[in-house]
């Protein structure tokens, strides 16, 4: 009953806000738009429909909040005043009340807020889909950020999940695409990454990965975490000083190289997947800063680490196989890797796939990003595929939802930014040091502590190995069935040499019968 509750809720949060009335004025067909005046018959849609759509997320709960932030960066596929709405879900969600922010703060360390810190800001500075942050100072003076999970999430999200499952079945039934786009699949991985984001603790481990990982880098800042008040509903960490990266005109006048910032965004989001295969899989701007302090100016500051994307060792080779042959333009050698990998069955003609995907990906090269839309080619690739059965990868939908991200911040940062000629030295970089000498050298470091244990051992197992082994004795079993082989052997033997008496006594008996004849 509370699924069934959940579902006539949307439907009615749809029909308030007049989504159905935004979803088909999009078309222009006559009949459409006699259907829009007829389903917004006796309804005051007074609003602008980019304020409804906000309005409706925001009231549907953090599912839709998230993909309202995804939409909110792809300005080249909404129009500008819908993505100028959606982006107010970046950091700017309706907030809880401050005396609850200060109850479950409290309640999370079993101690009162004066007790733990010298100033707490009772008005967040921040409010997204699943928690608000509030500034504060410590006891011993350090100023940090301090995190607050939303009351009640859990079971929001659960019904949302649930719903997406049962939607996923209906798909995947009555869609000729269904069972190729694997969405059962695809929702499961987004039912774990939400559930991981529910868990504070989890996201704090995920920050001090990405802090590691990003050390010596120096392109990228992220926050260290305070570990003795970390909790699954509450963390506190450094507190980071940056302009939001969606404040163009800001960094602009701060005198912040908006190139170079491109370039250093494409070179972050590669390294995070090619080396280290864990990134940052929810960078919307409201997730991104830029330092403007002296000693790191032009950095790039990540804030938010509840959705991490991770990808195995197959996993990298294969995309970076795949990107480089891209790039290459080598068509033939992605339709083998489509393949190889088991994406398309066995039998597809290679020369088949190679066509459809030239056809999507030549037209597109050689322009600049303001010219180039990543999600128009995966739309067209996505439609391309359909003949050969390509199956979606769910591993995969968080690195293709970033990669959509990342090119909305290419996109705002510098227009002129050709992301193919940025990423390809970068791959190639990357493909060098796997199979060349630095990467043989780099495994048998990573091997070296085996290896240390095992050399010792050498000699002693060479003379075990070579040291002549007395034979096992012979089980009953086996001795029967030698006593009957040696039988048979005899047999066989007293067979033959009577066999060869009669042959031998047939020729001496006919020499002699010549010989009395002559």
């Amino acid at each position: 009953m509370r699924r069934v509750a959940r579902l006539i809720f949307i439907v009615f949060t749809v029909l308030r806000f007049g989504l159905d009335e935004v979803a088909l004025s999009a078309f222009r067909q006559p009949w459409v738009r006699m259907l829009v005046r007829l389903v917004t018959f006796g309804r005051r849609l007074d609003e602008p429909r980019g304020v409804r759509l906000r309005r409706a997320f925001e009231r549907l709960g953090p599912i839709f909040v998230k993909f309202g932030q995804v939409l909110s960066t792809r300005r080249d596929l909404l129009p500008l005043d819908l993505a100028d709405e959606l982006a107010k879900l970046q950091d700017r969600v309706p907030p809880f009340p401050p005396a609850v922010a200060r109850a479950l703060v409290e309640r999370a360390f079993g101690r009162g807020i004066d007790d733990i810190f010298s100033h707490f800001e009772t008005e967040p500075v921040a409010s997204a889909s699943i928690a608000q942050v509030h500034f504060a100072t410590l006891k011993d003076g350090r100023e940090v950020a301090v995190k607050v999970l939303r009351p009640g999430m859990l079971e929001v999200i659960d019904d949302d999940l649930t719903l997406l499952h049962t939607l996923a079945r209906w798909v995947e039934r009555l869609s000729a695409d269904g069972k190729r786009l694997r969405p059962r699949e695809v929702v499961a991985e987004f039912d774990v990454y939400l559930h991981d984001e529910l868990d504070l603790v989890r996201e704090a481990s995920n920050a001090a990965q990405l802090r590691r990982n990003m050390d010596g880098l120096e392109l990228l800042l992220v926050p260290e975490m305070i570990w003795d008040y970390c909790t699954s509903s509450v963390i506190v960490m450094e507190r980071m000083y940056g302009v939001p990266i969606s404040q163009v005109e800001r960094l602009r006048e701060a005198g912040v190289d908006f190139k170079k910032l491109a370039r250093d965004g494409v070179t972050i989001f590669f390294t995070q997947v090619f080396r280290d295969g864990f990134f940052h899989a929810d960078m919307h701007p409201g997730n991104i800063q830029v330092s403007l302090a002296s000693e790191t100016f032009g950095r790039y500051i990540a804030l938010d680490f509840g959705i991490i994307g991770t990808l195995t060792e197959t996993d990298k080779e294969y995309l970076a196989y795949n990107f480089l042959a891209f790039f290459r333009r080598d068509y033939k050698r992605v339709a083998e890797l489509h393949v190889e990998s088991g994406w398309v069955p066995a039998d597809t003609r290679i020369d088949a796939l190679e066509g459809a995907i030239r056809a999507v990906c030549e037209p597109h090269f050689d322009r600049p990003l303001k010219d180039l839309s990543l999600g128009q080619v995966l739309m067209r690739l996505f439609q391309a595929s359909r003949r050969f059965n390509v199956e979606i990868q769910p591993q995969l939908v968080l690195l293709q939802k970033t990669l959509l991200n990342i090119e909305g911040l290419g996109r705002q940062l510098d227009p002129e930014l050709d992301l193919w000629t940025t990423a390809k030295p970068f791959l190639e970089r990357w493909m060098n040091e796997q199979i060349g000498w630095r990467g043989l050298l780099d495994r048998l470091q990573h091997e070296a502590p085996h290896y240390a244990q095992i050399i010792p051992e050498l000699p002693r197992l060479v003379h075990a190995a070579l040291k002549p082994r007395p034979e096992p004795a012979p089980s009953p079993v086996m001795l029967a069935l030698l006593a009957e082989q040696r039988r048979t052997n005899r047999l066989l033997q007293a067979v033959l040499w009577a066999l060869g008496g009669f042959v031998v006594g047939m020729v001496v008996t006919r020499i002699l019968l010549q010989t009395s004849g002559a």
